[in-house]
């Protein structure tokens, strides 16, 4: 077996969203999983009518699809996404970028988890302390 084939790659990520999305019963939902993004969460929006009337519409159908948990929401979707405060929004576009644009999103998470963050969310590794 050669040393590549055994190493694991993690692909999912915890996070703490600085303010939370409050649902339709006042539920505020914070602590969340986003995973790395796959070339379809990337290329399949793109053909969505709401992406062909204003591109800026991609962001909220692609972190749709990467966040696999918020909260105890069972569905989280497009209007999820529109319903978070803009400084939450703008923080999982950040952890996207972060996570899908490094050869190791932990070793990132680590060293942006570093420096002082102006969100005041809170990052870490799924299975890490």
């Amino acid at each position: 077996m050669s040393q590549a084939s055994s190493v694991r790659l993690q692909t999912e990520f915890e996070f703490t969203l600085p303010k939370g999305y409050i649902d339709q019963q006042g539920v505020c939902h914070r602590h969340g999983r986003m995973r790395l993004a796959t070339a379809g969460d990337e290329i399949l929006p793109l053909s969505d009518p709401r992406v062909q009337k204003n591109a800026a519409y991609l962001a909220f159908i692609v972190l749709a699809r990467v966040v696999i948990k918020l909260g105890s929401l069972q569905d989280i979707d497009t209007k999820v996404m529109e319903g978070l405060f803009a400084q939450d929004f703008e923080y999982l576009q950040r952890l996207y970028e972060t996570l899908n644009s490094s050869d190791n999103p932990a070793a990132a998470l680590e060293s942006d988890a570093a420096e002082p963050e102006q969100s005041g969310g809170g990052m870490r590794a799924v299975g890490e302390s």
